[in-house]
């Protein structure tokens, strides 16, 4: 039954959740802005952070330091990313590679089913949950999960602190300059080599940092990256790929309309709201909301 509060309720799930959805895109996109290639094994990086996440509260921490965990998770995630970007993305520019991009998919598609497997053979295939000890906020009216709400203020402060570093920091110019042109980049004097390896460490990091945000939301699991990838591929293609704005709003898009359509059309058919959501917005425009098109010679 509609009801005004009802809607109120949906759309503030959908903002957060949206949010949340966002941090996966932004690390997707932002890796093929300076590195130009899809990292295919985003989810599992997400994984990952979600099982430091577990580790880091159940074996050492607590659940009442879950704050300190989920930036040393991110870290931990963003380190992995850095010493596996030299031994499997830096061949893609320094050996005579003919198809640069059959390479990033294969290699990417490797590390997935390796750290798939790996995450199966050390922890079996059992769900695990960090927990959570937050109480219920009430926003307005409105009762929210403490977990939950607590996940969105910290994407919201990783997304500002992402922000700052791209715009008012040396290497955040750097970063910016890759993007547009890595010749020109490169001709100015930046190592893009090293800056590579840190926008993959990145990239990676920002996928682990959702993980570890969401671990006590949504349980720790080999597959658990499974589903977030795909709707972090959703929402570049929403937004646009190479666009760090259009996946930051199309990730709130997605969220708001699969909230929408669960509160008032059917649950059970939450995920293919979104994928029509994409139908619709290739249909309307081929290249995203934020996309543009690019003519090579």
């Amino acid at each position: 039954m509609f009801s005004i509060e009802l809607l109120i309720q949906t759309l503030i799930a959908g903002v957060i959740i949206g949010v949340l959805y966002a941090l996966m895109a932004l690390g997707i996109t932002f890796i093929y802005s300076i590195v130009k290639m899809i990292n295919w094994s985003m989810g599992e990086f997400y994984m990952i952070g979600g099982y430091l996440q577990y580790l880091l509260i159940v074996e050492w921490l607590g659940a009442d330091l879950w704050w300190v965990a989920v930036p040393l998770s991110a870290l931990g995630v963003f380190l992995i990313g850095y010493l596996l970007e030299p031994v499997l993305i830096k061949p893609m520019f320094t050996t005579a590679v003919e198809r640069k991009d059959d390479y990033a998919i294969v290699v990417t598609i490797a590390l997935l089913l390796m750290l798939r497997n790996l995450a199966a053979a050390l922890g079996g295939p059992y769900q695990r949950t960090p927990g959570s000890n937050l109480p219920t906020v009430m926003l307005g009216p409105l009762p929210e999960s403490g977990a939950r709400f607590a996940a969105f203020l910290c994407a919201l402060a990783a997304i500002a602190l992402f922000y700052l570093l791209l715009k008012k920091t040396w290497l955040g110019l750097a970063l910016r300059a890759a993007a547009q042109s890595r010749i020109g980049a490169q001709t100015a004097g930046v190592d893009l080599f090293r800056l590579d390896q840190i926008a993959f460490g990145i990239g990676v990091g920002l996928a682990g940092l959702a993980g570890a945000l969401l671990a006590p939301v949504f349980m720790v699991f080999p597959t658990s990256g499974v589903v977030t990838t795909v709707k972090g591929f959703e929402i570049i293609v929403i937004g646009g790929l190479g666009s760090i704005p259009g996946a930051l709003i199309a990730g709130v898009l997605l969220g708001v309309v699969e909230s929408l359509g669960a509160s008032f059309i059917a649950a059970p058919y939450q995920n293919v709201y979104g994928f029509l959501l994409v139908v619709l917005v290739l249909l309307a425009r081929p290249t995203g909301l934020f996309g543009e098109r690019v003519r090579q010679a």
